[in-house]
């Protein structure tokens, strides 16, 4: 299990629950503060950078010029293009680019087409483009997509934009089943020998992006992409990890920022420590959510009694594959601990999927572990021919540039087990050893948690689901309060983010804001 502040929304494929999972981060006002002057990245601070002037800089403004090649790309109604951004902010003019993938789905029609509505699904390492043509090109309501061109990008380092790399496919399938419950000196040293190993794939393959694929850098990506389609101002749905990008880009763009809904909301101002053991208590809320449902049902393979009686029934069943892993059908990856672990918060992002995870589980109980593992494999998107897409290689090369690592070593993770065991009896233990991914990490983190004000944005709606596992509520409360101009919508529900799951009363509050810029009334619940 590697599930570290992993965010992402709904919106692809989870197998077949339609889920997409996401990831979760804070961006460095250290490097912001850099961006926002053009010079190099000094020590952070935790407090908001000064915004980023109107007008790009004479060495950006060739990158603003650059006309975007159109071309159909696979989907129907789909074209992409390529747009380049600099390598460094902090350094213009090196000559050193990146190569951004960028698609778009044309309005259509009827009404007066309102420009670009700029969609990302969070992660970090979510693809934007994948998204795009999977889900919000096609999936956003009509009224939308008729008066938008729905637009998206493949933020740095992540799949078709200067991908950061890591292990190979086997490689990658042995780190998946590392035990991060360990439990003794000898289990430890293997999960710490599992992240270094991994660290040093990410230095090995990704040397010249690691360091610049951070969340101040993506906002900055995003501005040149509004540039270059001609918007004076940014449109933007983002979801879960999105959402901070999205609030990244108003703080430092206030001037440009147009229409935003940031959905699944996330408060940067938590340190990466308290970001896992939130996280940690929102997959409890939504487990104990799946636990009342599942008690009710005659099927439920953790029994029919009370959701600490479900709990338990889980925990020991974790423990017997954490002895005893079952087979799957794939020899080399038997269901342990870890994998059955991934499988169920998998599966925790979305009510629709209880059912498959209630059959899962009832399966492996059973001797049959493949259920849980499809579950894993659709979290790590893993492909049938085993090789991976490189999500879990931009997510941890994001969050751990954005903040110092939530534990320095073993020693520091084994005294805060308690508290997030606390925060969740089921999750508690693994939640906390996955933190300690970024303790050795090859590229230094350049940012730390801070506020984000956006002073003199427009309305900025943030959405909050009350169950949210990924992105708890409180986070959206706290990014609402910090944005000088936040609106808070609240969903009373489960599931991880609100927009497009089935809410009428969310969505028309939303699309009234995307197509009218009218703004939902303070403190309203859906």
């Amino acid at each position: 299990m590697d599930t570290s502040r992993l965010l992402r929304t709904t919106g692809t494929v989870l197998a077949a629950a339609g889920l997409l999972l996401s990831g979760c981060t804070t961006s460095g006002s250290a490097q912001r503060a850099s961006a926002s002057a053009g010079g190099a990245t000094g020590s952070g601070a935790a407090h908001a950078a000064p915004a980023v002037p109107e007008e790009p800089s004479a060495a950006l403004r060739p990158y603003y010029a650059q006309k975007l090649r159109w071309r159909e790309c696979g989907v129907p109604g789909f074209e992409c293009a390529t747009m380049k951004a600099p390598l460094d902010y902090a350094h213009p003019s090196s000559g050193q680019d990146v190569e951004l993938a960028v698609a778009r789905k044309k309005a259509t029609g009827p009404g007066k087409r309102l420009g670009s509505l700029v969609v990302n699904p969070g992660g970090p390492g979510g693809s934007g483009i994948g998204y795009l043509q999977a889900y919000a090109g096609i999936g956003y309501p009509a009224q939308v997509r008729a008066r938008y061109d729905m637009v998206s990008i493949d933020p740095r380092g992540v799949a078709r934009s200067s991908p950061v790399e890591c292990l190979t496919g086997p490689r990658m399938d042995a780190y998946t089943q590392v035990d991060q419950t360990p439990d003794d000196a000898a289990e430890q040293a293997k999960l710490v020998e599992a992240f270094k190993e991994f660290a040093a794939g990410c230095q090995e393959r990704s040397r010249r992006v690691l360091p610049h694929v951070s969340t101040v850098e993506a906002a900055r990506d995003l501005d040149l992409l509004r540039g270059v389609l001609g918007d004076e101002k940014l449109t933007y749905v983002g979801a879960s990890y999105g959402t901070l990008l999205g609030a990244t880009y108003a703080d430092l763009f206030p001037g440009r920022a147009g229409r935003l809904v940031l959905d699944g909301a996330m408060d940067p101002t938590r340190s990466a420590i308290d970001l896992n053991r939130d996280q940690t208590a929102g997959f409890e809320t939504a487990f104990r959510s799946f636990a009342r449902d599942c008690a009710k049902q005659a099927e439920c393979p953790l029994g029919r009694g009370n959701t600490d009686q479900v709990a338990q029934r889980l925990r020991d069943f974790f423990r017997t594959l954490d002895a005893k892993p079952v087979p799957t059908g794939e020899p080399a990856r038997p269901l342990g601990e870890a994998l059955a672990t991934t499988g169920v918060i998998a599966a925790l992002y979305d009510e629709s999927a209880w059912p498959q995870l209630r059959e899962a589980i009832t399966q492996a109980m059973d001797g049959d572990g493949a259920g849980l593992l499809s579950l894993a494999d659709s979290y790590y998107e893993r492909e049938p021919d085993g090789s991976y897409a490189n999500l879990m290689y931009a997510n941890a090369a994001v969050n751990c540039l954005d903040q110092p690592p939530a534990f320095t070593g073993p020693a520091a993770v084994t005294a805060a087990v308690p508290s997030f065991e606390k925060a969740s009896p089921v999750f508690g233990a693994g939640f906390a050893w996955a933190s300690l991914n970024c303790a050795y990490w090859p590229a230094k983190a350049t940012g730390t948690a801070h506020r984000l004000e956006a002073k003199g944005a427009p309305p900025i709606v943030v959405v909050g689901t009350t169950r949210d596992p990924a992105t708890p509520y409180k986070w959206a409360q706290g990014l609402a309060g910090q944005l000088d101009s936040g609106v808070l919508l609240t969903y009373d529900g489960d599931g991880h983010t609100a927009y497009g799951r089935g809410s009428d009363c969310i969505d028309t509050a939303i699309n009234r804001y995307l197509l009218e810029g009218t703004t939902p009334a303070a403190g309203k619940k859906c």
